[in-house]
């Protein structure tokens, strides 16, 4: 399982943005859309699709694509 293009998929069904058009540097607010329900959405969905556990503090630092993909690259990969 790639764990980019899964997150890069979940970040796109909940935006209902192409995934190929997403970049890092996108704000999941300002760009993408995302309020807070789809945020926690975003958040479960991440969880469930890569068995992860996200803190609430980890979570709150999570602004943009990159951010989400540079939290999910420093995890263990024995996930």
């Amino acid at each position: 399982m790639d764990v980019k293009q899964t997150a890069l998929g979940i970040v796109a069904k909940i935006s209902g943005t192409d995934a190929a058009s997403l970049r890092n540097d996108m704000d999941l607010v300002g760009d993408l859309g995302i309020d807070s329900p789809r945020a926690l959405q975003l958040l479960v969905e991440l969880e469930e699709a890569l068995g992860v556990e996200i803190s609430d503090d980890d979570a709150a630092k999570m602004d943009s694509v990159g951010d989400i993909l540079g939290y999910l690259d420093g995890l263990p990969q024995n996930a």
